[in-house]
């Protein structure tokens, strides 16, 4: 089969991934002069568990004590693995940040009429951040996965490859000053709304950069749906009671984020809600801020408000956990010069610490952590002495898997069990390690080579499940403590917090390092 040459692009900026944080990168390092091109997998502005949300960010004025008060509880929640330096600059930036897309996106009021900034429409917002990027003058070339991070000889990143799914040529490969990740978290194909191109390809590139990981045991974060459906916008739920098939009430945590009681249940039975309790408020303002929820319930014929309906869980991994990419400063670096992270490829201990950031902060990590990337990455590469004269092999020929059904299935069959995230133990963690170390040597043991784009970014993406479900077992087995959305049945106790590390291709490492020198 005959192919083009990649089409090549050199650029001062390449980001690569166009949802919240890719978007937000975009702008910033373009408005402050720099020559930017976003490659994302899917379309930008469509891309992403964002663009079908509701999302809340963790807007807080400057005003008093609100800031500081609002991060001593978040420190509180965080289980001594939060930061409050990071959490302010977080806060701080998308306060600044988020009036600035007026121009293109619509606010609405609220009651007293002050403009309600901190939830958004996910479809208009991403919209408008699309609009916002391309009179920027940023360059989206849509459609157009990474496969790998292109290196100088001495190590620094110099741009990326990969293919492109529209017609033309189907390889392309863009040098740049510096590069930012933004290709968001993994759900290991678990059918999450929005969620599709979410299988930790970022994460896989990094570590064959030589990135390393931080928090990802805290992976194990299923949400409630409504049975058979991928709905999975969950701010409604804080309102919810839970019944059993009897019609006997659940008893359920006072914590958030916790559904572990439902796993249980959903083992012996159908478990039904009831959202009787939603505040009117609440009520009328979910279909401007989440019109798919109500247009869910709308198809199965349901009113949640005065009928209980049976629900489901379903798995968001990395996602709503926290793990990701160790961020090693203040300017969103991983260990990598000429390497930048944002958002959910990242990981969020310094602002979730161990508990999931929900919508509010992980939308306000995302939102901020771009706009620091792309400071950091325009800094960086007007630094930069050499030109992009190198000459780089372009993608060679994968070999695919020929059942890879079989290395995806077992993947998901660790991953996604509610049962075996919730409640993990030494014996379980163990055993899924052997399972997932099998689905590794499957990958390479029978295998065809195919040159189609398409094909290559399948393998890619199947690689990038396994390495990253790999990660998050060897860490989830490190850490020998229940510690936030890390279950552990057979929890030990220890006398301060830690950060697990993790990383490696052929085999995972693990290492256990203090809260205080983490950067």
């Amino acid at each position: 089969m005959t192919h083009c040459p990649p089409h090549q692009f050199k650029t001062d900026i390449l980001i690569i991934g166009g949802g919240l944080a890719g978007c937000w990168a975009a702008i910033t390092a373009a408005q402050a002069g720099a020559k930017v091109v976003l490659a994302e997998k899917g379309y930008c502005g469509t891309s992403g568990v964002a663009a079908s949300a509701g999302p809340g960010h963790w807007f807080i004025p400057p005003e008093g004590t609100l800031r500081r008060d609002a991060i001593a509880r978040r420190l509180d929640m965080a289980q001594g693995l939060g930061d409050a330096d990071w959490m302010e600059a977080i806060i701080d930036r998308t306060f600044r940040a988020l009036p600035t897309i007026a121009s293109h996106y619509r606010y609405t009021q609220d009651d007293n009429g002050k403009i309600r900034y901190h939830a958004l429409r996910g479809p208009e917002y991403l919209r408008a951040l699309r609009q916002k990027a391309l009179e920027s003058g940023v360059t989206i070339l849509d459609h157009s996965p990474a496969l790998r991070l292109l290196r100088h000889e001495d190590g620094r990143i110099a741009g990326a490859a990969g293919v492109s799914l529209k017609a033309g040529p189907d390889q392309w490969m863009i040098q740049s000053g510096a590069t930012i990740l933004a290709t968001g978290g993994c759900a290991f194909r678990s059918h999450l709304l929005g969620g599709s191109n979410n299988t930790g390809d970022g994460l896989l590139m990094a570590a064959e950069a030589g990135a390393c990981f931080s928090g990802m045991e805290f992976s194990a974060f299923f949400t409630i749906v409504p049975a058979t459906t991928t709905m999975a916008r969950t701010m409604i739920y804080s309102f919810a009671r839970y019944y059993d098939a009897s019609g006997r009430e659940l008893e359920s945590p006072a914590g958030p984020h916790d559904n572990r009681f439902l796993a249980e249940a959903l083992k012996t039975g159908p478990v039904f809600c009831d959202l009787s309790q939603v505040p009117e408020d609440i009520r009328n303002q979910l279909p401007q801020i989440s019109p798919n929820v109500p247009l869910t319930f709308r198809r199965l014929g349901i009113d949640p408000f005065t009928q209980k309906f049976p629900v489901s869980l379903v798995g968001e991994g990395t996602i709503r956990g926290v793990g990701g990419i160790r961020v090693t400063d203040r300017q969103a670096g991983c260990g990598i010069p000429g390497l930048y992270v944002a958002g959910d490829v990242a990981s969020r201990e310094p602002v979730t610490g161990a508990i999931s950031g929900g919508g509010a902060v992980n939308a306000a990590w995302a939102l901020s952590s771009g706009c620091i990337a792309a400071e950091s990455a325009v800094a960086y590469a007007r630094k930069q002495r050499h030109s992009l004269k190198e000459h780089f092999p372009p993608l060679k020929s994968e070999t695919i898997t020929r059942d890879s059904k079989a290395v995806e299935q077992a993947v998901q069959n660790e991953m996604l069990s509610p049962h075996k995230q919730y409640f993990r133990t030494a014996l379980s963690l163990e055993k899924s390690s052997q399972t997932l170390e099998a689905a590794w040597q499957q990958l390479s043991a029978d295998t065809v080579e195919d040159t189609e784009a398409r094909a290559q970014l399948r393998q890619h993406e199947l690689k990038a499940l396994t390495a990253v479900s790999r990660w998050c077992t060897a860490s989830a087995l490190a850490r020998k403590e229940s510690r936030g959305i890390h279950c552990r049945a057979d929890s030990e106790t220890v006398d301060s917090p830690t950060h697990i590390l993790s990383g490696g291709i052929t085999t995972p490492w693990t290492r256990s390092v203090p809260v205080k020198a983490f950067a």
